[in-house]
C-alpha cells in the first residue's frame, strides 16, 4: 500500500527527530550539519495527539537580521501518523493553507506538502538529526 504524502512526511519527521512524540510546547531541537544551514524545530502547541511545530532554516542577513529560508508550521497527528504543512514563509512571502476556519486552499495545500516532503528528504540526505544539544557530525 502506497503512503500518502502526509504519512511520508510524518515518517521523515520521525527520522529527523525520534523523540518527537514526547515533546511539549516550548521544546526546541536543532541540528547542524557541516556545509548546510542549521535546522530548527520549535514546538508551538500540543493538544492530545496533535502537535504543531515550526521547522526552519535561518540565515544571517548583512544587516544582522535572521531571515527564514524557509520556515513552515506543521500539524502532526501522532495517533494517525501524519504530518501536514499549514504555513510557509521565506524572505519574500507568507502563505497559509487554512486562511479562515472552514476554508482552505487545496492547490496550496498540495504544493506545500509536496515541498515539505522534498525539504525533509533533503534534510535527511544532508545528515540532519534534531536534538537538544550540539552533537559532533562526521564531515
Amino acid at each position: 500500500m502506497k503512503r500518502t504524502v502526509y504519512e511520508s512526511n510524518f515518517k521523515k519527521l520521525m527520522e529527523l527527530c525520534p523523540e518527537l512524540s514526547t515533546l511539549r510546547p516550548g521544546s526546541y531541537r536543532f541540528s547542524e550539519s557541516p556545509g548546510f544551514m542549521k535546522l530548527n524545530l520549535d514546538v508551538l502547541d500540543r493538544r492530545g495527539n496533535i502537535l504543531t511545530v515550526a521547522l526552519s532554516h535561518y540565515y544571517k542577513h548583512d544587516s544582522g537580521d535572521m531571515i527564514p529560508d524557509p520556515d513552515m508550521e506543521i500539524r502532526i497527528d501522532l495517533k494517525m501518523g501524519t504530518a501536514e504543512a499549514l504555513t510557509f514563509q521565506d524572505c519574500r512571502l507568507y502563505q497559509v493553507v487554512y486562511p479562515e476556519p472552514g476554508e482552505y486552499n487545496p492547490r496550496l495545500k498540495k504544493n506545500l506538502n509536496d515541498f515539505l516532503s522534498q525539504w525533509l528528504t533533503n534534510c535527511l540526505m544532508q545528515g540532519h538529526k534534531l536534538s537538544r544539544k550540539k552533537e559532533a557530525v562526521a564531515p
